[in-house]
């Protein structure tokens, strides 16, 4: 009616048009074909001698398989045929279907479009009516699969009654959450049946969110057969683009039974959604009331009718306003050609401003709207447009859709990041169990098949889903660890520099010289430098003071251990020469205690030398192995020094340093112990036990053999006299 009215439009010619019911059967549609191509009212193939009826076009709605079979025929004729429900790929085909055109896109986009619609939820077990394109090829498991059932042709129909059932125990008895429905709108004729009956009888389960393509239009015939929508409450649908079409809404309000040019339809229509009679006609209702006319279609609800177009009507509309303009495109240039070569090349702007035009492949659209289906109580609904699909789009923007609360859809719960998955024998891709990373390995991404190391300078944090960056961590002066072992060391070698200046103030005195003075001082000060070594282990690591800390600690503490060696070596030769020929007394004297130290040291500054050429310590390196070779010598230099304190345990205690063996018992517990907590430990607390190992055996050398010293020295000073030393050590030669 618009073409006709507008003035710019084909001025002074009349579009008309013809109607065909294709009955659902390939042969009726073959007659229509045949019918379009012959005289009116005279089915003559190959013969039309109409000088007005000519046929410029065909539009129509037919499933693929049969818009393909129409094709061959209108194709020999090359008259345009224009589909808006043809989806076949097929149909792209120039060269078989030359004169093929239609307002929608291919079923290809669409799939593509499913596909990453079930990516974008992670629904990954479904179930599928109709349809198996492409998605086991994208991780999408397919729960079970299923033939829509056929029209039962009969109350008794027994086949219908094993598809319905069939049909109806795979969608109770899955699990998946998702049902894609997919087929023309035909085929899925037997569906909507039973989809209806089931939901009367209470049979289909809530909560399923179906997924349709745009093949299927849930309103075909709802109005007519008053089936419900409630099933599909929730649903997800594939529609061919649309766009709000001015003045649609106002030509639908003025529409009525009795206006003078009303359509051949709207009294069939009227009559059945508002149940009157329509005066002057066979439609009536027996003791029903008469349609009056001013009845609204805006007051009905969703199901029966909507005031906005549809994917479907859009189609006609845009197929038959390009079938106007390119009539016009011939009449404006007084071209005798077919319609087909200027269909190819038209190009122009609907009323809704949307740019209309066929591609190379025939193709008018390559968009397709993703909607969500809201069911009311009284069959109302409204469909929200929540995303779209558009191969025509620039990469990464093909697919949109807006986030929305939706269930889950898989077999099992998600395999999060930090796992990975493990095969189920037996069963699909989707079925799968799920173990953690392996230590040290990371998954940063869900449904991972396998786990990743980091990167040398990084590691997996706590989640095992992610690699961070490792940072130095040192045992520091301002945390409280750090600052109470550094006020111990520095409150040690304080009291280390007070007995050595004590002893050097009271060098002169019988107990300071009995004691071997000179090992008594290198002593002491190697304790000193022990104590100021520990600091070289506090604050941030750098390569002098990682070469520094073992290094220094092993050649001092050896020091230490073998001056405590000597002294008690000299003690025990200086009582064994006591006795009458003893060859003993050639080994007296100063040079064999510095002989022993020397030796000693000597030794560690080998094994520190070797280690510092061979594998030098770095901040990023692992010291523990090398830190060992240290301690097995400092060890065996201990246990030599207690197994000679051992025999020498009965000696006076005025020259023996290691009477009581407990000095030298506490060096050894304390190593002893340091090692297993020392591989126990990681990072700064690792630091901080050395740390303690070497302030708690120094203290103990100085605690054991110095302070009983001092305390003669200090407080009791009468003892510190040549008689008492002659008494103690007769009494010590007697013993022996």
């Amino acid at each position: 009616m618009r073409i006709n009215q507008d003035p710019e439009l084909l001025p002074n010619i009349t579009v008309g048009f013809r109607i065909y019911k294709s009955f659902f059967s390939p042969r009726k549609t073959y007659e229509s074909s045949f019918t379009l191509l012959s005289t009116r009212y005279l089915m003559i193939p190959n013969y039309n001698c109409d000088t007005q009826d000519k046929l410029s076009a065909v539009i129509e709605g037919l499933e693929s398989e049969t818009s393909i079979q129409m094709a061959t025929i209108l194709g020999i004729y090359k008259i345009p045929q224009i589909s808006y429900g043809s989806f076949h790929a097929m149909l792209n085909d120039k060269f078989q279907f030359p004169s093929f055109y239609r307002m929608i896109p291919n079923e290809i986009p669409q799939l593509l479009g499913l596909v990453r619609l079930m990516q974008h939820f992670k629904w990954t077990w479904i179930g599928l009516i109709t349809l198996k394109p492409m998605l086991t090829r994208n991780s999408i498991c397919i729960a079970f699969t299923e033939r829509a059932p056929h029209v039962p042709s009969s109350s008794m129909d027994h086949s219908f009654r094993e598809q319905h059932f069939k049909l109806y125990s795979s969608i109770t008895q899955t699990k998946a959450e998702v049902i894609i429905v997919h087929g023309d709108t035909d085929s899925l004729l037997g569906l909507k049946l039973f989809l209806h009956a089931s939901y009367q009888t209470a049979l289909i389960p809530t909560g399923k969110v179906w997924i349709t393509t745009a093949q299927w239009d849930f309103t075909l015939n709802i109005a007519l057969n008053r089936w419900t929508l409630k099933p599909f409450h929730g649903a997800l649908s594939f529609a061919v683009h649309t766009e709000d079409v001015p003045g649609f809404r106002d030509f639908l309000r003025t529409l009525n039974p009795y206006q003078p040019k009303g359509d051949i339809f709207i009294q069939r229509f009227w009559h059945t959604v508002f149940n009157c009679s329509v005066l002057y006609s066979s439609l009536t209702i027996k003791g029903g009331r008469n349609c009056s006319g001013k009845e609204e279609l805006e007051s009905l609800p969703g199901s029966d009718f909507e005031m906005k177009m549809s994917g479907q009507s859009y189609s006609i509309y845009n197929g038959v306003c390009a079938v106007a303009h390119t009539l016009h495109a011939i009449y404006s240039s007084k071209s005798k050609k077919e319609l087909h070569p200027f269909l190819k090349n038209i190009r122009f702007n609907n009323s809704a401003r949307d740019e209309v035009f066929f591609d190379e492949n025939g193709e008018s659209s390559a968009r397709y709207d993703i909607l969500n289906w809201i069911i009311f109580p009284n069959d109302s609904f409204i469909r929200v447009k929540v995303g779209h699909v558009d191969s025509r789009a620039p990469v990464g923007q093909e697919f949109t859709i807006n986030e929305a609360t939706v269930p889950r859809s898989m077999c099992i719960d998600s395999c999060h990041p930090g796992y990975v998955r493990t095969v189920r024998e037996g069963e699909l891709l989707c079925c799968y169990n799920r173990a953690p990373c392996p230590e040290g390995t990371i998954s940063n991404q869900t449904h991972a098949d396998h786990c990743d190391r980091c990167p040398e300078d990084q590691y997996p944090n706590k989640d095992q889903d992610k690699c961070i960056h490792k940072f130095m961590n040192f045992l520091s002066y301002e945390e409280p660890l750090g600052f109470v072992l550094a006020s111990f060391a520095l409150l040690f070698s304080l009291l280390t520099v007070l007995v050595l200046g004590m002893f050097i103030k009271h060098r002169d005195t019988p107990i300071v010289r009995a004691n071997n003075q000179e090992l008594s001082y290198v002593l002491l000060l190697s304790l000193l430098l022990c104590f100021l070594c520990s600091l070289v282990f506090i604050g941030r690591p750098g390569r002098v003071t990682y070469l520094l800390r073992q290094t220094a600690f092993g050649v001092i503490s050896s020091v230490s251990v073998s001056s405590v060696l000597a002294k008690t070596i000299t003690v025990v030769l200086a009582f064994k020469a006591t006795k009458p020929g003893s060859s003993m007394r050639k080994w007296l004297g100063s040079r064999l205690s510095g002989s022993i130290v020397f030796s000693c040291s000597l030794i560690q500054v080998g094994i520190c030398t070797v280690w510092l050429g061979t594998a030098p310590p770095f901040p990023d390196l692992d010291m523990k192995s090398e830190a060992g070779h240290i301690l097995v010598y400092m060890g065996f230099l201990a246990i030599v020094s207690f197994t000679i304190a051992f025999l020498a345990r009965k000696l006076p205690d005025t020259f023996n340093e290691a009477k009581f063996t407990f000095s030298i018992l506490v060096l050894c517990s304390v190593w002893v112990s340091f090692i297993p907590t020392n591989l126990s430990t990681k990072g700064k607390y690792m630091v901080a036990v050395e740390i303690f190992s070497i302030l708690a055996s120094s203290t103990g050398l100085l605690g054991c053999i110095f302070i009983p010293k001092c305390y003669i020295i200090v407080l009791r000073p009468e003892l510190n006299t040549r008689e008492q030393l002659v008494r103690k050590s007769k009494s010590g030669t007697l013993e022996l």
